[in-house]
């Protein structure tokens, strides 16, 4: 079985030590090709050559980043049932994706299950995201996609990562916090949601698309706004008309709670196992999908995809 292993040597949780010793782990089954990136981007390059090569299977070893660009590179000419399966090994600082597919967090027994899966030759086909804007083009995401005020968190905290910061739960939490007193407008909302066969939804300071539940992690809390999404469905939104104080705590209060239905409110939005979703801005707003962030956007159209991809698991 042929298998490139795509390895991202600056990953949150990785060592040259590590990485040693799984490549040992995989290469007793496997007849494997390793192949580190160098640069953003490179994933998708390596992942589309595999594909193109006719791999058996793809192994991201990463975290959520090099996760979507090895789907992307997978799925450069659209889904087919030719291509690579993907096996993913988190090693990031959140792995949603690799968590919502049932994953160990800790990547020598998630390499365990991998082979087991691998050896049985046990796949699973799941759905996916895809967002184009305006001139741009089509980007798939596993889990989730951020317009607004989540989106500007994240381009904080690469800014900080590339200062020298390291990533965990609680970078997050002290550039979000600092971002909503002191950086993000929470006056002028620009975002109108609009789905195919409904009235559109102006007044929107923040949107989440989700493909799955979590939407994200905050260490080891689930954080849930959306939770009957689901990869076997279409997608899921999350949206706020208000970003005062009280209503955001409140509103992730009750993210942070067990449920089995949406977080709900006089200024919240939900949508559910929607085919496609479009947010229109006043104004360039920022646009982040699975934890990377992709800039300002004024449109943004995405839409699900059935069956998108086949998961080694």
């Amino acid at each position: 079985m042929r298998a490139m292993l795509i390895t991202n040597p600056k990953a949150t949780s990785t060592s040259r030590r590590s990485r040693d010793l799984l490549v040992r782990a995989l290469s007793g089954d496997l007849d494997l090709v390793v192949a580190e990136t160098a640069r953003r981007g490179h994933a998708t390059e390596l992942a589309r050559r595999a594909a193109e090569e006719g791999f058996s299977t793809v192994i991201a070893l990463g975290g959520d980043g090099t996760v979507n660009e090895a789907v992307n590179g997978l799925l450069a000419e659209g889904p087919s049932p030719d291509l690579p399966a993907l096996a993913v090994l988190p090693i990031g600082s959140a792995n949603v994706f690799a968590r919502a597919l049932g994953l160990p967090s800790d990547v020598i027994a998630a390499t365990r299950m991998v082979l087991r899966a691998l050896r049985a030759g046990r796949h699973r086909t799941v759905g996916l995201g895809t967002a184009v804007h305006p001139g741009g083009t089509e980007r798939y995401f596993t889990f989730c996609a951020g317009v607004g005020f989540d989106a500007e968190v994240v381009r904080e905290v690469e800014r900080r990562r590339g200062a020298g910061a390291k990533a965990d739960p609680s970078l997050y939490v002290r550039t979000a916090v600092r971002h909503f007193f002191s950086g993000t407008d929470r006056r002028s909302p620009a975002l109108t949601l609009e789905v195919p066969g409904r009235p559109p939804k102006e007044g929107l300071f923040l949107a989440f698309i989700s493909n799955t539940a979590p939407w994200t992690f905050l260490g080891p809390l689930p954080v849930n706004p959306s939770p009957k999404a689901n990869f076997s469905r279409g997608l899921d939104l999350f949206g706020m008309r208000t970003l005062g104080t009280a209503p955001t705590l409140g509103a992730l209060a009750r993210m942070l709670v067990p449920r089995t239905v949406p977080v709900q409110g006089p200024d919240l939005l939900n949508v559910h196992d929607a085919a496609e979703i479009t947010l229109r801005a006043e104004r360039p707003v920022a646009f982040q999908l699975d934890g990377d962030y992709l800039g300002a956007q004024q449109s943004i159209t995405f839409r699900s995809v059935p069956k998108a991809i086949r998961i080694v698991i």
